[in-house]
């Protein structure tokens, strides 16, 4: 079996398209990322907000957030 790349550098390197590939996996990641984490943060303050609202709604004093 015989590989492209004689070593981890070149490969790394890609024949001089290593730094549009590796930014290309990059990006892709992140957005990957951001596609799973920004739902879950979005869900976890639409519940916090809604327990507000419940807890004004029932006439409970709001917490005050200065001291």
């Amino acid at each position: 079996m015989k590989f492209q790349f004689e070593s981890l550098a070149d490969f790394l390197a890609m024949s001089g398209h290593g730094p549009y590939v590796w930014a290309s996996y990059a990006i892709t990641f992140i957005a990957l990322i951001f596609l799973v984490v920004n739902p879950v943060l979005q869900q976890r303050a639409l519940i916090k907000q809604q327990k507000k609202l419940r807890k004004l709604a029932q006439g409970a004093p709001e917490p005050s957030s200065i001291r």
